[in-house]
């Protein structure tokens, strides 16, 4: 309006966006020489796409303004006597006193605005602030609709470019960064599987370095809206860092921060500020931004030792395995002792190879410090701690759910409560929740692990085959996705597809002990125990081998399970004994081998184990459930107190349909089995069916644990035990009904070891049935 003319024109409202964005608007002066340059320089200020350079605020540009209307009113002051009235030459001349040659010669040189030029100013001035401040609320207005994300769109972090010469800060930066974006709600930072898939369809190494130029490509290839560049710079003993967020379609630059850090000390925290301001400017609401913004030497660790260490870890972890991550995480936290992340890294770690006992141990350590740690990382640190230290399934499934309501795109917290529901037995709601997970990490093994599970749980074995084949069309892989084959090939009687699935195992050192398990078991299932001994034995040493003492024991204290059942108590006592001078302190060594010596009839030591694991797991709900009472039922049958065993057994829920955590979601449903042999000794045989027949009912749970091969058994005695107590046509029926079954058992066992005790028995007792 100062000139006439609009400031940026085009044909189209994109190319009218596209120049206030990007070009240079044509000096006021050139379209009206009438323009002051004072004036000028406002507008160019206003105007100006450097926001440093900008205006910082309303008042300022008013300042300026201000200013510019009083040196034009001054300026005006000679001439407000002759805008009063007419004036001529002589009428000047006879009011003015006879000029001095010095007078004579400013006059000279002076020019006297005329009136329409004086009346002008305050028109143009105020036209101008007018245009101005339109301008530049239209300049906001459409740079603010360019550079906003959705909470449906990801970004991609490229590599920091590190000029400083220095290598500590090489990926530590990077993953610094992550952790400050990973704060907000609103951002969605495209995760480190998805950046590795996306790489391969781009025919790239998965460790290829993002530069600006492979994460725009690969920003386009994911579709993402965006890439988020850094640099890192020093200057003397300052450190210059600058972040930029780039539309990776268009080019345009949607945010940009550059920082100044004083010392090396003081980098991640000023990396921290600028993130800060970066996620407010990307589109996050300023309200979120202050609730969730920890300084990052607070959200991670103040040692960039440390923060390398633990960068390299997660990089290992995503190229290959929880196993060659375990040396960087282990590093991280021995270079600073309270960083909370770096413990539960390490948790995950040792989880993820089934070293359960140890992940407690960190996850305790990393809940000890959970207050140096970001509020989404205190919650991942909270739900872990309850899950798989306390147990307490009532706060951990809350806690992920917290999570879910302040993190609606965490596929972790999906994926934790999908947890929690299986470990209570609600295997259609776990499921539902999983899909939630799917949906929102496709390419992540865990969600079809989960599911593939939950449906063998539930009997659905074609479903199961339809969710592994789903990953696998993905290039997904991994162990709980090759129990679940596994599984599948043995409800399928298939030796050669059991087989295929042990050569994986086999080729994989960290996993082998798995396979080998999963074999021992299968042998023991059909009563092949000495195969099973010996597959056992290597499983042991597999485990001992990838340092997985916990798993070795395990294995060997479910074998002690195996042979107390099968009636072999004196190599199940020594079995027992093995696994806990293997692992003193596990869980999972510790419940199974109580629970064998007290079927092996030691009843002193399942007594004294089961009352060290009732203080030390007050809250477990699994342990205080499941667990607890079986050992002490046991032990009440062993005093021929059956009414005691199924006092303290109780009635049934659903959680004794869990899956167990510490056994790679097989439950054996221990529990049940000794309450159905508690029934029996009680002389409630119906009762005593039902309990067997829970057991080959949820096959899809029990997969090939000894209980599904001994409730057959079981439902044979108990029928028998029918037909003692009954009378004609009921007996009848009993009798034939335990004949049935007793020869399912044997057929089940033709070729079993014969020199099992519990076998004999069974033969014995079916001559003499028929």
């Amino acid at each position: 309006m100062a000139t006439g003319k609009q400031t940026f024109s085009g044909s189209s409202s994109a190319e009218i966006f596209e120049a206030i964005l990007n070009r240079t608007p044509v000096t006021p002066v050139r379209l009206n020489p009438e323009v002051s340059p004072k004036l000028e320089d406002i507008i160019s200020k206003a105007l100006e796409k450097d926001k440093k350079l900008r205006y910082q605020s309303a008042a300022d540009m008013r300042t300026d303004l201000q200013r510019l209307k009083r040196d034009t009113e001054s300026g005006r002051t000679a001439v407000v006597a002759m805008e009063a009235g007419p004036v001529s030459a002589s009428s000047v001349a006879a009011a003015s006193p006879a000029p001095t040659p010095l007078a004579g010669k400013a006059s000279a040189v002076s020019t006297v605005p005329t009136k329409a030029h004086a009346i002008r100013w305050p028109i143009l001035a105020g036209v101008a602030v007018v245009a101005v401040v339109l301008g530049v609320g239209a300049w906001h207005y459409f740079a603010r609709k360019a550079q906003a994300l959705t909470e449906k769109d990801t970004i991609v972090l490229s590599d920091f470019t590190n000029t400083t010469g220095d290598t500590i800060f090489d990926d530590t930066l990077k993953t610094a960064l992550n952790v400050s974006l990973r704060q907000s709600p609103f951002l969605n930072v495209l995760s480190d599987s998805e950046v590795a898939k996306t790489l391969q369809q781009m025919t790239r190494p998965v460790g290829t370095k993002l530069t600006p130029e492979v994460a725009r490509e690969l920003c386009q290839r994911a579709g993402s809206k965006a890439y988020l560049a850094g640099t890192i710079g020093s200057l003397g003993s300052q450190y210059v860092l600058g972040l930029k967020a780039v539309n990776c379609r268009s080019g345009d630059t949607l945010a940009e921060e550059q920082v100044t850090a004083a010392s090396k000390e003081k980098v991640l925290d000023t990396l921290g500020e600028a993130a800060s301001k970066l996620r407010g400017e990307l589109g996050e609401s300023l309200a979120t931004v202050q609730k969730l913004d920890v300084p990052l030497s607070e959200a991670t660790t103040s040692s960039l030792g440390a923060l390398q260490a633990y960068s390299l870890g997660n990089k290992a972890q995503n190229e290959k395995g929880s196993a060659a991550a375990l040396p960087d995480h282990q590093r991280a936290i021995e270079l600073d002792p309270n960083f909370a992340m770096g413990y539960w890294a390490v948790g995950v770690d040792y989880g993820s190879l089934g070293e359960t006992g140890r992940a407690s141990e960190y996850f305790t350590k990393a809940f000890q410090l959970r207050e140096h740690a970001s509020e989404r990382e205190k919650l991942a640190i909270a739900a872990d701690y309850y899950a798989t230290v306390t147990g307490e399934l009532d706060k951990a499934a809350p806690t992920y759910q917290e999570r879910i309501e302040s993190y609606p795109r965490d596929s972790g917290a999906y994926v934790g409560l999908a947890v929690m529901y299986s470990e209570q037995g609600q295997y259609e709601k776990a499921a539902e929740v999983m899909r939630q997970a799917q949906r929102l990490a496709p390419d992540r093994a865990s969600p079809y692990e989960g599911l593939a599970n939950y449906a063998l749980a539930l009997q659905r074995f074609d479903e199961t085959r339809q969710t592994i084949h789903e990953a696998q069309a993905r290039k997904l892989d991994g162990l709980l996705l090759r129990n679940a084959l596994y599984a599948l090939s043995f409800f399928g009687s298939d030796s050669a597809a059991m087989a295929e699935q042990q050569q994986w195992f086999a080729g994989k050192p960290d996993y082998e002990n798995f396979g080998l398990a999963l074999a021992s078991d299968t042998e023991a299932y059909s009563g092949h125990v000495g195969k099973a001994r010996e597959l056992t034995k290597r499983a042991v040493d597999s485990a001992i081998r990838s340092d997985s003492k916990e798993n070795g024991a395990i294995w060997q204290a479910n074998a002690a399970l195996q042979q107390a059942a099968y009636g072999n108590t004196v190599e199940a006592r020594q079995s027992a004994a093995e696994a806990l001078k293997l692992v003193p302190t596990s869980q999972g060594v510790e419940v199974e081998a109580a629970l064998a010596f007290a079927m092996a009839g030691d009843t002193t030591r399942a007594e004294s184990l089961a009352q060290d694991l009732g203080k030390r797991f007050p809250l477990d709900t699994q342990m205080q459930s499941l667990w607890l009472p079986a050992i002490q039922a046991q032990v009440a049958l062993n005093k021929k107190n059956p009414a005691a065993a199924l006092n303290t057994l109780q009635a049934a829920s659903s959680i004794e349909l869990g899956q167990i955590a510490f056994v790679n979601n097989i439950s054996c449903l221990h529990h049940v089995y000794v309450r159905g042999e508690a029934y029996l000794a009680a002389g409630q045989g119906s009762a005593a069916a039902a309990e067997f027949q829970k057991i080959l009912d949820h096959s899809g749970i029990v997969w090939n644990c000894w209980t599904g091969a001994l409730a057959r058994l079981g439902v044979a005695r108990a029928n028998a035990l029918q037909s003692r107590t009954s009378q004609g046509a009921d007996a009848d029926a009993a009798r034939v009904r335990a004949l049935a079954a007793y020869k399912d058992f044997l057929t089940l066992w033709q070729d079993a070891d014969a020199d099992i005790p519990i076998l004999k028995e069974a033969k014995t007792e079916y001559a003499k049935l028929q």
